[in-house]
């Protein structure tokens, strides 16, 4: 079973705005800005059993997909997909959104990102989201990475920040979006040393040499199994994904090198990742 933990909505011109779309240009000029709902379920679920999609509410990246967008995509193939909210932390209401989220809403985890929420992870108003998803037993992703948005500094996105977090939160279930890229090693030693702390591979096969390192240092630390599979559709597919994951094994980067098994890459293209974050689905 094939679960992509990481896969967007999100509508250019409408909930994408010419800000993001901009800076994603200029990052990534073969991949189309936004996709519609009726071309997520084309493209999104295609070589995979179910998939995770993630609202993200960030105006000052210029990226908004509310809670009610992600549960209205989910209602039309709800038996593939999952729903995670997403709240403005600087929002006095926060609580109350998330609380919202889960009732009435259906959702089961929340996607935050303070480089393009432009706030501290240490934020009184960011560990009041964190404090509230542990206590309703829901599940984050979070990017903290680099990216090409100009919406906060990169202090923000320090994947060590995240450690101070897992201690004020040890029941908080934490995914890593892209490993923390580049900071993948500071991810891996915040992953390995907190049960609840995981990390998703997505958008990372485009940097073959730098998804090596990544898989080799986690094994070194013990720590793959904590691999979760995701594409960051549109940024990604599942196949291209999986073939990417597949061609690290053996020697692909020369006889001398360290090297990746296939049990390493099958397991985490077959990670099962709603048990690992408490999701109960299929239901």
């Amino acid at each position: 079973m094939i679960i992509d933990v990481h896969t967007h909505i999100g509508e250019y011109p409408g909930q994408i705005t010419d800000q993001f779309a901009g800076e994603s240009k200029r990052a990534w000029s073969e991949v189309p800005v936004g996709v519609t709902p009726d071309r997520y379920i084309q493209e999104a679920l295609t070589d995979v059993d179910y998939a995770i999609v993630l609202a993200i509410n960030a105006p000052p990246a210029g990226y908004v997909v509310t809670s009610d967008d992600v549960a209205q995509h989910v209602a039309r193939y709800p038996s593939r997909l999952v729903g995670f909210g997403s709240v403005d932390p600087h929002g006095r209401n926060s609580v109350e959104e998330i609380e919202r989220m889960k009732y009435d809403l259906g959702l089961v985890g929340c996607k935050m990102g303070p480089i393009y929420q432009n706030i501290h992870p240490l934020d009184r108003g960011f560990l009041r989201v964190c404090e509230t998803l542990q206590r309703l037993e829901m599940p984050m992703v979070i990017h903290q990475g680099t990216t090409f948005s100009l919406a906060a500094p990169l202090t923000y996105a320090q994947p060590l920040l995240l450690d101070e977090i897992a201690l004020r939160y040890p029941d908080l279930k934490m995914v890593i979006a892209h490993v923390g890229h580049p900071w993948f090693e500071d991810a891996i030693a915040v992953m390995r040393r907190h049960q609840n702390v995981f990390a998703d591979i997505s958008a990372l096969v485009s940097r073959p040499w730098h998804l090596y390192q990544i898989l080799i240092s986690a094994i070194e630390y013990r720590a793959d199994h904590k691999l979760l599979f995701g594409t960051d559709y549109p940024w990604g597919t599942a196949r291209s994904t999986i073939e990417g994951l597949r061609a690290l094994t053996g020697n692909a980067f020369g006889p001398q090198m360290p090297q990746i098994s296939e049990e390493v890459v099958e397991g985490i293209i077959n990670r099962p990742s709603f048990d690992l974050l408490g999701i109960n689905f299929p239901r």
